[in-house]
């Protein structure tokens, strides 16, 4: 009898060291989104609102979704009105392009192709919930505009060159 009971305790004990790390929980570490604030550009401690701003991925019809809760179809979802956006840096290479499209579909529609360049650092995370990547901005070639006859975008400014959160902003554009 005292064998059958010392083998239950031990098979209980067995399990009491394990970790639950088969559950990823919401508000884990995840990838990071860029955080840019946009500027006035004639007074620049004033944050300016954007109107319809449309990113894409460039060279990709795929916008940025700013607007999680309206439906796949509906052209809102994809359109920033105010200060501050996030957006997805890729993970698998080691600079990202987008194209930001003020004024997304009226007559003064303007797009501005920006790059941004930087280095990963993979950190692992748990078991269920994985790795995530954090990015550091290249110092010596940050942030590439590219100039053409009409640039909305007059300036651009790195506040933070280690994006590890969203609790800060990382990029300053001013226009």
């Amino acid at each position: 009898m005292n064998y059958k009971l010392f083998l239950f305790i031990l098979f209980t004990l067995s399990f009491s060291s394990c970790e639950k790390d088969d559950i990823c929980v919401d508000g884990s570490a995840k990838t990071p989104l860029l955080i840019i604030e946009f500027y006035d550009v004639n007074n620049s401690s004033n944050l300016k609102n954007v109107s319809n701003l449309r990113v894409e991925q460039s060279g990709t019809d795929e916008g940025v979704v700013f607007n999680s809760t309206l439906p796949t179809t509906n052209p809102s979802r994809y359109l920033a009105n105010g200060n501050k956006i996030a957006i997805p840096l890729n993970t698998l290479t080691l600079n990202s392009s987008f194209e930001f499209i003020f004024n997304y579909n009226t007559a003064a529609s303007n797009t501005d192709i920006i790059s941004f360049f930087y280095s990963t650092n993979n950190v692992f995370i748990s078991r269920a919930c994985g790795y995530k990547t954090n990015f550091k901005l290249d110092p010596t070639n940050t942030i590439v505009l590219i100039p053409d006859a009409a640039n909305w975008i007059q300036n651009s400014i790195v506040t933070q060159p280690n994006i590890e959160n969203e609790n800060e902003v990382h990029v300053k554009i001013y226009f």
